[in-house]
């Protein structure tokens, strides 16, 4: 049984108003599925807390329209140098290419990047902000939830509930799910700096066994500063105005002369919860899991939770696929969320030893290693950072072909194309939003069949010719439902010329769903229906704002939102 709008006051309460929550009403609010959003603070965080945003965080705000507005708080492909006790250079992470389309490392004011993130609702009627309400309980039937709050505010009835509240989540322990790991014995002293005493855009890691420290500029002369505590130094001491002083004495001249923003102690969580979902109720950010920041991949990881989760939660509402989609939201994140927080976790391990022989050699290891051409790349480009590979999930893995592998399950890349009415714009801006059919250079029409062409087009797919640039003028395989693109930098080329795949369907979040080679396209797209769980008939936006409209909304950010949000940022 489903619940009809008239049974429910929303179809998705997302609890919590942090940039996971934001980002997923935001890609809800495009889709035009009913979004309430609580949060129990009276207002959004207005103080730093991430300071990295990586490529693909940058691509899904490109995809719910709102990069524009958070590039001006951004710094973009930021450098970042770890050095030894004597500051000799031990490793250097600049990441040169953006094969999806943004650069790989960016500094960030994360306060400035959320409050544009809650701006980007005012542009949906059906999108819905409540500061100060605090869920207290759920209560799941059939086909909805109840979901209660405090102070005597009214209840709500909603499809879903996603809890988007932190490393405390209420949603969490409302669903009885574990929060598995540990927390670090470790503490670290965290100061923000207006007016940066430093400057420069640089920012390092200093892998002392003295005192381990951190040095980041973000945005807009604001720096971050982070001193690891030693055991036999307290909270207490830490959180003293003259301590705080010391240890800015060991990076700047003056720093009685330092506009101290917040200092704060902060401990390191390696945690995941037992299960990312629970019948009508599941978690995103930090609510599904903790990591040490040493990667910066806390922020990232949540927005990576929306991305997979929204465009789910939006094709099950609309009716374009079955609830037992949104299983696959735990299936594939998890996997990848684990693996961040190792890595995270052994970075920190490896920075931080405060034993001399230890550090030592340490620094041995990363400087022979240094030497290989190969290793040093390795680092240099970020290679060690693990990428999304759905084995299993909202994939099909089909047949390989002899001597070929298969893209299936990554993330597809981002170049810049031309088309027949623009020239050198991101792919994404002319795929759409939704799911998109893209072959190499051949009739996609007669490649799927009319059958399975019909069936994608009744899901509103965007049907992607891509071309070698010389190919663009001609209009041989001209079809009213076909975009033809130009390969203008040949990366398309490129990545097709790695495999022997040509045919690739490609899911709203830009992974792969499924690739082949031509002839097998018909195979393929009628597997796929089966492992996404959609429907014949594509379903419909039947309420809120239509699709069309909302990417209308996307189309004219500039211009000043207006809609429903209750309470300031």
């Amino acid at each position: 049984m489903t619940a009809t709008d008239a049974d429910v006051d929303a179809d998705v309460v997302i609890v919590g108003a942090g940039p996971s929550g934001l980002t997923l009403a935001n890609i809800l609010g495009l889709q035009g599925v009913r979004t309430l959003v609580v949060e129990e603070r009276d207002s959004l965080i207005d103080y730093p807390r991430g300071v990295g945003l990586d490529d693909e965080s940058l691509r899904t705000f490109q995809s719910i329209g709102l990069v524009d507005r958070v590039l001006p708080h951004t710094v973009p492909n930021q450098i970042l140098r770890f050095f030894d006790a004597k500051r000799g250079l031990l490793a250097e992470m600049a990441p040169p290419d953006a094969r999806f389309g943004w650069p790989k490392r960016n500094g960030f004011v994360q306060p400035m990047v959320d409050a544009e993130l809650f701006r980007g609702l005012a542009r949906f009627d059906h999108v819905e902000v409540r500061f100060g309400l605090r869920m207290q309980g759920c209560v799941e039937t059939d086909d909805a939830v109840a979901v209660a709050f405090s102070d005597g505010h009214d209840p709500v009835r909603a499809r879903y509930v996603v809890g988007c509240d932190g490393g405390r989540s209420a949603t969490r322990r409302l669903m009885g799910v574990s929060f598995d790991g540990t927390t670090s014995s470790t503490r670290w002293l965290v100061v923000d700096v207006a007016n940066d005493p430093l400057g420069h855009p640089n920012s390092e890691v200093g892998a002392d066994p003295l005192r381990p420290y951190v040095s980041i500029s973000i945005a807009h002369g604001i720096r971050r500063f982070e001193f690891l505590i030693h055991p036999d130094e307290t909270d207490e001491q830490a959180d003293d105005p003259a301590f705080v002083r010391s240890m800015l004495a060991r990076l700047v001249p003056y720093p009685e002369r330092v506009d101290i923003i917040r200092h704060r102690v902060y401990t390191h969580h390696s945690r995941i919860a037992g299960s990312f979902r629970k019948g009508r109720l599941m978690l995103a950010g930090d609510a599904a899991h903790l990591m040490p920041v040493w990667q910066g991949q806390g922020y990232n990881s949540g927005i990576r939770d929306s991305a997979n989760l929204g465009w789910k939660l939006a094709a099950v509402v609309t009716g374009q696929a079955g609830d037992a989609l949104l299983d696959t939201y735990d299936v594939e994140r998890r996997k990848h969320a684990r693996a961040m927080i190792d890595l995270s976790t052994m970075v920190g391990r490896v920075i931080s030893p405060t034993n001399r022989r230890v550090a030592a050699l340490r620094d041995r290891v990363i400087h022979a290693a240094s030497i290989v051409p190969s290793l040093k790349r390795y680092v240099l480009e970020m290679r060690f950072k693990p990428m999304p590979r759905y084995q299993e999930g909202a994939v099909h893995h089909a047949q390989p072909q002899s001597g070929g592998n298969s893209p299936t399950g990554t993330l597809f890349i981002q170049p810049r194309v031309d088309t027949r009415d623009s020239q050198n714009v991101l792919l994404d801006d002319v795929v759409g939003p939704g799911f998109a059919v893209l072959c190499w250079s051949n009739n996609l029409r007669a490649v799927l069949g009319a059958e399975a062409f019909d069936r994608w087009k009744a899901l509103g797919a965007r049907f992607i010719e891509a071309r070698p640039s010389t190919q663009l003028p001609w209009t041989g395989h001209d079809d009213a439902d076909v975009t033809v693109i130009g390969d203008r930098t040949g990366a398309l080329k490129s990545w097709f010329d790695v495999y022997t795949d040509s045919v690739l369907f490609l899911r709203p979040d830009r992974c792969i769903a499924g690739a082949c080679i031509a002839q097998r396209a018909p195979e393929v797209s009628d597997a796929l229906f089966d492992v996404l769980h959609l429907t014949q008939e594509g379903g419909s936006v039947s309420h809120g704002a239509s699709r069309d409209s909302a990417v209308l909304h996307v189309a004219q950010s500039a211009a000043e939102p207006s809609g429903t949000v209750t309470g300031a940022p």
